[in-house]
């Protein structure tokens, strides 16, 4: 469908406004990506995460349906078994990890606020998949170097996923790629960062956007030169970059 500039701008700025994960340029086609693809195979336990974060007043921090049934379907896919996660707020992206490991699968999940985590946690419950989970209140930088001090955690984790302070993504990395084993997979979330990884310089951002923006440009020049990993820069949700560890 042709659009205009001034239409372009237009949408572009709602999106902004609106600021839902997705980057897609029409609400309309995104809509459908939901309707057609995502809802109706979501699981009631994540519908219900998903309704009730609604209503929190920091629900942009979730991960984005879509995102979510497509990190369900990557850990089938990879047979993840042993995972962590490192940014968790109310845990829509850590109930599609458990929903997806094995009975006897296991998520370090680590964030500064168990408040919001706790939010969830009685979904979590209900779904029968809680005991997959160790939760962690507190910084993750102390606990990844404590785990680094003993080689059993080296190469042990099949799946990292990370959605949480962007300002240490990149610490995130030095230390993460130690844990995941060789052909495991670390996913960084919100490396397209609203679509700021763009805007001119003088682009009217929210101010949360434009201060983390240097470290998401910062984190994703790094992953691009890293020869421990394969990469792939995805456009889903606020995009997700993959690395797959190679050496």
């Amino acid at each position: 469908m042709a659009t205009n500039g001034a239409e372009q701008q237009t949408q572009a700025g709602r999106h902004q406004e609106v600021g839902h994960k997705s980057l897609l340029q029409s609400d309309a086609l995104y809509q459908y990506i939901l309707e057609t693809s995502v809802y109706p195979r979501e699981p009631e336990s994540m519908k219900e995460l998903r309704e009730l974060t609604a209503k929190h007043p920091w629900n942009l921090m979730t991960t984005s349906a879509d995102e979510g049934q497509f990190l369900n379907l990557l850990l089938k896919l990879i047979n993840a078994k042993n995972t962590m996660e490192i940014g968790v707020y109310t845990g829509y992206s850590l109930l599609a990890t458990a929903l997806a490991l094995p009975d006897d699968g296991k998520i370090l999940a680590m964030d500064i606020n168990r408040e919001n985590y706790e939010l969830g946690l009685p979904v979590i419950e209900k779904a029968g998949v809680a005991h997959k989970i160790e939760f962690r209140e507190g910084p993750a930088l102390p606990v990844l170097d404590q785990m680094i001090e003993d080689e059993k955690n080296h190469g042990f984790y099949d799946f990292i996923f990370v959605d949480a302070d962007k300002d240490n993504y990149i610490n995130y990395h030095k230390r993460l790629i130690e844990l995941v084993k060789v052909g495991g997979l670390i996913g960084y979330d919100n490396t397209l960062w609203n679509g700021s990884v763009v805007a001119p310089p003088d682009a009217p951002l929210r101010k949360y956007v434009r201060y983390y923006r240097d470290f998401v440009l910062e984190l994703n020049k790094a992953l691009a030169a890293d020869p421990r990993i394969e990469i792939c820069m995805l456009p889903v949700g606020d995009g997700i970059t993959l690395c797959r560890r190679v050496s």
